[in-house]
């Protein structure tokens, strides 16, 4: 499973990241988070609000830090 987290490295970018992984770790997943802070990257990407989530490329989560559970939905 790869988790990409969008953003600045800001407060919410560093607490979705954590989110994603504690969600990842409940399900019992092995993973790799790969974070993008350009500002570049994140616009090829598609992302228009940060902080933003992709699991295997595909964005879940834009604009706001999801929770755990919220997560969870997507990984399973």
């Amino acid at each position: 499973m790869k988790m990409t987290i969008y953003g600045s490295g800001c407060a919410k970018c560093k607490q979705l990241t954590a989110n994603a992984e504690e969600a990842a770790n409940e399900l019992g997943l092995s993973y790799e988070v790969e974070k993008v802070t350009d500002v570049n990257d994140i616009i090829d990407a598609g992302i228009m609000r940060t902080p933003a989530l992709a699991l295997n490329d595909q964005i879940v989560v834009e604009g706001k830090v999801a929770s755990p559970a919220d997560i969870k939905k997507h990984l399973g």
